[in-house]
C-alpha cells in the first residue's frame, strides 16, 4: 500500500468534545449534498454515541481539519459486538472531496479495527462494514481501492399522510397496551431478540445496550411505543420516534410464532395514526432491501415507498465462526 499523505494545510487528529457541534453541521452538509437530509444526526444523537461505551472518543474517532481550522472530515470506528462485528461511519464535506481525506481516514479506521480484533475469540470471523450512499461513487470507488466488497442493499423508505391512515385491526386475542418500562422493558428487548434473529446481520445485543440504544436515549417516546400482547406474551411490537423533525419507525418486530397474521401492518397503521394526530405527515425508516421476513413487501403495502438506498461494503480481517452461531 502506498503511502498516503494529506495536502499541505490538512490534518488528522482525533475528535474532542469541541467538535461536537461542527461535526454534526458536516454530517448534515454531507447527507444534504447527497440528497438525504432526513438521515443526518442531531447534537444530542451524536453526543449519545461518543457517550456509548462501545465507542471511546479519544481512540475512536478522526478529524481532518483545514489549516484555518475548519473540520471537513469525520470518521468513527464502533465495536458493534464482541470484538469482530465492527463498523465505520464516515463523512467527508462535498467541497474537500478527492484529496485524500477519505482515504486517510478509511486507513486509520482499519489500523484501529486491526488493533481491536486482538480482543475477540480467535475463531471468530472478524470483519469491518462501512455504508454510504448508493449513488456516492467516489467513497464506493474509494472503499473498492482499498480491499472492500459491496455486500448488502438496505432501502429508506417514508410515507406522506395526505389523509387520516386507515384504522388498525388487529385479530381476535390480541390487544395493544402501551409500553411500561418497569414491566415491560426485559419483555421487549426478548422479543426483539427473537423476532430479529433469522435477520441478516444479526448479532445479540445485551439488554443494558439495547436499555441505551432504546431508552437511555433522547429520542425515547414511551407514548409511541406500542406492544402487542396475546394474553401475557408479547406477540409484536414497534418503537417510534422522531429524527430530523419527522416520524421514524425505529424498530417494528413480529415474533415468528404470531406472523402472517397482519400483525406487522396493524403495528405500522398505529404507528402512522400516532404520528398523523401530532401534526406529523411524514415518517420513514429504514430496511434490509433483501429483507427475508418480506418487510420491504409489508412498507409497500402500507403505501411507503423507497426514498433513498444505501449500500453496505465490508472488509474481513479474519475468517472463522460468525458470532450468532
Amino acid at each position: 500500500m502506498a503511502e498516503l499523505k494529506l495536502p499541505v494545510g490538512y490534518t488528522l487528529r482525533n475528535a474532542t468534545w469541541d467538535d461536537l457541534e461542527v461535526v454534526t453541521q458536516l454530517i448534515f452538509d454531507v447527507c444534504l449534498h447527497d440528497g438525504d437530509p432526513d438521515v443526518a444526526t442531531t447534537v444530542d444523537e451524536l453526543r449519545e454515541i461518543w457517550e456509548d461505551p462501545n465507542l471511546i472518543l479519544e481512540t475512536d474517532t478522526w478529524v481532518v481539519t483545514t489549516k484555518e481550522g475548519s473540520v471537513v472530515g469525520y470518521e468513527e470506528f464502533y465495536n458493534r459486538s464482541k470484538h469482530a462485528s465492527l463498523l465505520g461511519d464516515g463523512y467527508v464535506h462535498p467541497d474537500h472531496l478527492e484529496k485524500g481525506i477519505g482515504t486517510t481516514m478509511l486507513r486509520a479506521l482499519d489500523k484501529r479495527a486491526i488493533k481491536e480484533m486482538q480482543k475477540a475469540d480467535p475463531d471468530l470471523r472478524v470483519y469491518i462494514r462501512n455504508g454510504m450512499s448508493i449513488d456516492d461513487i467516489v467513497a464506493r470507488t474509494m472503499h473498492e481501492a482499498e480491499g472492500y466488497s459491496p455486500i448488502r442493499f438496505f432501502w429508506r423508505m417514508e410515507i406522506e399522510l395526505e389523509k387520516e391512515p386507515p384504522t388498525s385491526v388487529f385479530y381476535k386475542g390480541i390487544e395493544l397496551r402501551l409500553f411500561d418500562e418497569k414491566a415491560h422493558a426485559h419483555l421487549v428487548h426478548k422479543a426483539h431478540q427473537e423476532a430479529f434473529k433469522d435477520h441478516w446481520g444479526f448479532t445479540p445485543i445485551p439488554f443494558d445496550e439495547w436499555k441505551r440504544r432504546f431508552i437511555e436515549s433522547s429520542e425515547y417516546l414511551p407514548e409511541l411505543w406500542f406492544i402487542a400482547w396475546d394474553g401475557e406474551e408479547i406477540a409484536g411490537y414497534v418503537i417510534n420516534h422522531y429524527k430530523m423533525g419527522n416520524g421514524w419507525v425505529s424498530s417494528l418486530g413480529v415474533r415468528p410464532a404470531w406472523r402472517k397474521r397482519g400483525l406487522g401492518i396493524a403495528l405500522l397503521n398505529k404507528s402512522f395514526a400516532a404520528f398523523y394526530e401530532r401534526g406529523t405527515q411524514k415518517i420513514g425508516l429504514g430496511v434490509d432491501a433483501e429483507s427475508q421476513t418480506g418487510a420491504t413487501r409489508l412498507y409497500k403495502s402500507a403505501g411507503m415507498s423507497v426514498g433513498s438506498e444505501y449500500v453496505s461494503y465490508e472488509k474481513e480481517f479474519r475468517p472463522g465462526r460468525e458470532i450468532e452461531e
